[in-house]
């Protein structure tokens, strides 16, 4: 029989295979054992599984090692379930088995995640007593480390009687897998001190945790580590992960070199530096990396396609991300491999055309729940909350349970449109499922606030495991938006207090709510503590301190913060406009307004707005009918009720209340409580009751529940006179259970900090 073992490896097509096969049944050495395992040995490496199981079954009594062999060869295929079962199977038949098939059973079980059978193959090496066979020891490690199992993969290595270079990098790599990269780093200083090789391997696993851990200074060295012993291997992974090391230090110049100085130009390292742009927001060098790569015919993966991909789609390229769908489609690439047609469905949402994402996601039916994602999000993006919410619904229908980041979409987009039930029944999976993490938490409390429910979103904020900066964030901004300025302020002072984290966003939310509150003092004490921090000012920041200043009166100051902005928005343009026409300086918010039109930046209907109740104030009427006749002829901006309000208010008070009431009927949908309240208004300061008499059935049967409206109506028929129509007004407010509002003043008394 070992005359014909050359022949065995001489094999390199399925022809020759079958006749050596053909030879060896006709010599009748078929059932030879050594002869029957190298078939199936054969026959499995040429991917004729089937054919191996064949030759087994057809062995009268199969040994430990021809019982090995074929599990090793499920295992190689694939086939995990099929080689537990085997080896099951073994086991029942067999009383002793070869500590040869161990590795294989033990891979088995980490590829399928089933840590049950893996400790009981354990069970089985222990009182075999081969536990300290270094080929068990090692396949033992990777398995419980495979499976995220960290301190059993911990015991079998400090338990380990000898320790070579594969069980050091072995450990290592399963704790920066595992997101313990810094134990892994401390384990490598561990290795150095002992004196041990060292390989690519163990330092393609330093150099992730480095950049996991945004170590500058380590990954420099473990470079130079690298250079100085000439450490590479075969395929370049090591430089692959170099390059991918200085991407996440941001470092894209050096990345840049190593690239285009790399001894091996794999697909790996293509994919290291697409990845290394992406990660760096370069996307369009991403492309252009991508079609460098083409041109030199390197062969792609399916990493470097969903790399591509998510480019054109933070580009909104959607030319380019149909030519890579149809370059997928054309090399019959499965869609389902690491993802790639949730990349695909993203970059069609991106790209605004969520009806190619849902014909990427129709077209097949196993779903996994990340394609379900991003469909959900792209929708919540477009603001199509009821698809969105009918395909969160899908979900469960299929019998597939939704993880965060589907959660937090549809809390999203249940808050967008005040859809508070069901947001709380989301609430409530989140609940149920365990997935109440701080993502979820965070979406639950902007849900809430969105809603109204402010309570609600201050206990989910409470009773939050970690209290992170953007769920304190969300809280200020809900109390801000809520009318709960004071409490917002409140948490911002908390934050201080006990030295939390601050960011752009928390400043932002406390200046916003000391412009609700018109606490000057509080928002000059925030505005120092900015340039303390040293947080980086930018338009919107900008805008929101003009805003502040201006609200609360200071207009030297306002100025001067939107005097020192280097870019400016239409809101800020805006704020500085109202600001000026609050405080009754009209001529400055005229020029300020033309200033901006001759900038090239087109006013839109909040401008105008600003404007008008600028010269409504003033009493500028000509000059308020100028703009409003300009926004409709030059900047083809539709007033809307506000707007009109204005305009009625502007000659109501002007005393033009024919030309007022013209404006209420000339209008292209009926007038609000808002609209005929100015004209109330107008007669009130006039003293027409003559005219108040004219329109009062258009008045009287308003329908509204403007408390307000109501007030204002029934003191100027009792200021004229008419109690039975004060009366009527009146006993309207009580049956609709309407009270008149009490005014009230605030004042800044308390100014330390």
């Amino acid at each position: 029989m070992t005359l014909y073992m050359p022949l065995f490896r001489a094999c390199r097509t399925s022809r020759t295979l079958i006749q050596l096969h053909a030879h060896l049944i006709v010599t009748g050495l078929q059932r030879n054992p050594l002869a029957s395992t190298k078939l199936i040995e054969s026959y499995a490496q040429m991917g004729f599984i089937k054919s191996s199981k064949l030759i087994f079954a057809n062995f009268l009594s199969p040994d430990s090692f021809m019982w090995g062999v074929l599990i090793k060869c499920y295992v190689w295929n694939g086939l995990f379930q099929e080689a537990i079962f085997m080896y099951q199977k073994m086991l029942y038949n067999m009383t002793q088995f070869n500590s040869f098939i161990l590795p294989s059973i033990l891979r088995a079980c980490s590829a399928i995640n089933d840590l049950g059978m893996g400790e009981k193959v354990h069970t089985r090496i222990i009182k075999s007593g081969i536990e300290s066979d270094p080929f068990v020891e090692t396949s033992l490690l990777s398995m419980y480390g495979e499976m995220g199992c960290l301190n059993n993969a911990r015991k079998i290595f400090d338990e380990m009687s000898v320790r070579d270079m594969v069980s050091w990098s072995s450990i290592i790599s399963i704790h920066v897998q595992n997101g313990e990269a810094s134990e892994g780093l401390e384990i490598f200083r561990k290795m150095t001190t002992e004196k041990m090789d060292i390989d690519s391997v163990t330092m393609f696993s330093v150099s992730e945790a480095c950049g996991e851990l945004g170590l500058w200074r380590a990954g420099k060295s473990v470079h130079g580590y690298v250079v100085r012993r000439d450490i590479e291997n075969d395929d370049g992974a090591l430089g692959s992960s170099l390059v991918a090391m200085y991407g996440k230090f941001g470092d894209l110049r050096t990345a840049e070199l190593l690239f285009y100085n790399g001894i091996y130009q794999s697909v790996s390292l293509w994919t290291a530096m697409i990845t290394c742009y992406n990660q760096n927001g370069c996307f369009q060098e991403a492309v252009e990396t991508f079609v460098e790569m083409q041109g030199r015919n390197v062969e792609t993966n399916t990493v470097t396609l969903m790399n591509i991909v998510s480019s054109c789609a933070r580009l909104g390229w959607l030319r380019e991300g149909k030519s890579i769908h149809g370059y997928v489609i054309r090399n019959n690439i499965d869609l389902d491999i690491d993802f790639l047609r949730s990349q695909l469905i993203d970059m069609y949402a991106n790209c605004g055309k969520l009806n190619y994402a849902r014909e990427v996601f129709d077209i097949t039916h196993d779903r996994h729940i990340v394609s379900w994602n991003m469909l959900i999000s792209g929708y919540v993006r477009e603001q199509m909350v009821n698809e969105a919410l009918t395909l969160f619904v899908q979900v469960f229908i299929q019998g597939m349970l939704p993880d965060t980041f589907a959660l937090a979409s549809v809390l999203s987009a249940c808050g967008d449109i005040g859809f508070s039930k069901f947001g709380c029944q989301v609430h409530g999976c989140a609940i149920k499922t365990c997935l109440l993490n701080e993502f979820v938490q965070n979406a639950l409390i902007d849900m809430y606030s969105k809603c109204g429910f402010v309570d609600s979103a201050y206990r989910v904020f409470r009773t939050a495991q970690h209290e992170s900066v953007i769920a304190r964030n969300s809280m200020m901004c809900g109390f801000s938006q809520n009318g709960y300025s004071e409490e917002a302020i409140s948490l911002f002072d908390e934050m201080y207090d006990k030295c939390l984290q601050v960011d752009e966003v928390t400043f932002l939310s406390a200046i916003q709510a000391c412009s609700n509150l018109g606490y000057i003092e509080k928002g000059k004490w925030i505005h120092n503590k900015l340039i303390t921090f040293g947080v980086t000012k930018d338009m919107y920041m900008d805008t929101a301190l003009s805003n502040m200043y201006a609200r609360c009166g200071d207009l030297q100051m306002a100025r001067r913060v939107f005097d020192s902005m280097t870019e400016r928005s239409m809101v800020s343009w805006s704020v500085m406009i109202g600001g000026y026409g609050m405080h009754g300086h009209i001529d400055a918010a005229v020029s300020l307004f033309n200033k901006m039109v001759e900038s090239g930046i087109r006013p839109n209907d909040v401008a105008f707005m600003n404007i008008l109740s600028a010269c409504s104030h003033a009493g500028y009427v000509e000059e308020g009918k100028f703009y409003f006749n300009s926004m409709i002829k030059d900047f083809d901006v539709k007033p809307n009720s506000e707007h009109y309000s204005c305009l009625v208010d502007m000659l109501s008070r002007a005393g033009d209340l024919n030309g007022a009431y013209e404006v209420v009927n000339s209008m292209p949908f009926p007038a609000d409580a808002s609209i005929w309240g100015a004209l109330v208004n107008g007669c009130r300061i006039h003293q027409r009751m003559d005219f108040l008499k004219c329109i009062q059935r258009d008045l009287v049967n308003r329908d509204t529940d403007d408390s307000g409206y109501y007030t204002l109506l029934s003191n100027v028929l009792a200021e004229g006179g008419e109690w039975n129509e004060f009366r009527t007004v009146r006993s309207k407010m009580r049956s609709m259970g309407l009270k008149k509002v009490h005014g009230y003043s605030k004042i800044e008394i308390d100014t330390s900090s």
